[in-house]
């Protein structure tokens, strides 16, 4: 299997890399398949970075993304010499991160063909960065490859995303994610089916509920809050258990990461006792300030998953209310779904979806989690 067959549903996207990676490799390269700069887009979960690493690695593969060489594996675990992967940790991507990329991405490739920079989040980058990001892929370098991702192409500065050749990814199916999860992971049929409809087409979000008790427990708790909301202190009270179930996870996921890197970092920096060599504290200091910084992410991130989870709550509300029930998500909810559907109207169903959509966007534009969740949570009521 190559590196794309971790591509699901994405046909025609695969297609076109495959051409890129053979135009690449001709000596006398005159075809229009391959470029210096690509932005590969698509909704979280679709691929859109699996999709930019696993062309990476078919880059700098001797065979084209065999999958099995050092080359590819080296790749796709982020630890090629010839590849830049930049994972954004907080909520921005500054100037001074992006001038040092730019300075390391002008290096001649040591191994392979070419020097490849994935960019994860392109869609996170401050103004200023993205200015500075433009200077070079205007005129990139011959053996250097930039391969940006975002949501959509209004998540990027025009200036860049006219710069690039872009690739759409698609939500992958339904079918297509149980199948994989069924094939890959020996997930049972029936749970299957269910996380992939759960899931909203996240890949990655899928095989979480299908392999983890917790994920699984965490949505079915937040599943309940509607139906447990009677009036504005139970809204508040729901708004509360929310951002604190939020923080609670993101704690128990940066713990342990935020004490190895400072305890490596430490190392790094010849920590004898309590004591640093001169300059120690001061890079101490900033790593924690990152980490501060992705903290406040993982929280935005865990809460706007619970709201797309809720989301397909009153999305199976308004199919009951418009008397089509074939394809509904929460099937083990459909006694609490069918009294919600008989007490209101679909009408009031839609501004319901419109709130929570709202609470989304406002929540991308680093709006105060707790006050947002409230102000929803009485709208839900």
């Amino acid at each position: 299997m190559s590196v794309f067959g971790s591509l699901i549903d994405q046909t025609e996207v695969i297609s076109i890399l495959k051409d890129a990676v053979e135009a690449s490799r001709m000596v006398d390269n005159k075809s229009q398949s391959m470029t210096n700069t690509w932005l590969f887009t698509g909704p979280p979960g679709s691929g859109r970075s699996n999709a930019a690493i696993a062309f990476a690695a078919a880059l700098v593969c001797k065979d084209g993304g065999c999958s099995k060489c050092n080359d590819c594996m080296s790749t796709i675990i982020g630890t090629h010499a010839d590849v830049e992967l930049i994972k954004t940790a907080g909520l921005s991507i500054k100037i001074d991160e992006v001038r040092e990329l730019i300075s390391r991405a002008s290096w001649a490739p040591s191994v392979a063909n070419y020097r490849v920079v994935v960019m994860e989040d392109a869609d996170r980058l401050t103004e200023s960065a993205a200015n500075a990001l433009l200077k070079v892929i205007e005129e990139p370098g011959l053996r250097t490859i930039w391969l940006l991702c975002a949501p959509t192409l209004t998540d990027v500065l025009p200036t860049i995303r006219s710069r690039c050749r872009h690739l759409s990814l698609r939500t992958p199916s339904t079918k297509a994610i149980a199948k994989l999860l069924i094939e890959r992971d020996g997930v049972e049929s029936s749970t299957a089916d269910f996380v992939a409809r759960a899931s909203g087409g996240h890949i990655g979000r899928a095989r979480r509920l299908a392999t983890d008790s917790t994920a699984k427990e965490n949505r079915s708790n937040i599943m309940k809050l509607p139906f447990m909301i009677k009036d504005v202190s139970s809204a508040f009270k729901a708004a509360q258990f929310l951002v604190d179930a939020a923080k609670a996870d993101a704690l128990v996921d940066a713990e342990k990461k935020d004490e190895d890197e400072i305890s490596k970092l430490k190392e790094a920096w010849g920590a004898t006792g309590s004591k640093l060599v001169a300059g120690g504290a001061k890079v101490v200091k900033e790593l924690e300030k990152e980490q501060k910084s992705r903290s406040t992410r993982m929280v935005r991130d865990y809460l706007d998953r619970a709201l797309l989870d809720l989301s397909t709550l009153y999305r199976d509300v308004l199919l009951v209310q418009s008397n089509s029930v074939d394809s509904l998500i929460n099937q083990d909810l459909i006694s609490q779904i069918n009294q919600l559907a008989q007490a209101t109207k679909p009408e009031q169903t839609i501004r319901k979806i419109e709130a929570i959509l709202k609470t989304r966007r406002n929540l991308a534009q680093n709006a105060a989690p707790l006050l947002l969740i409230e102000a929803l949570m009485c709208e839900l009521r």
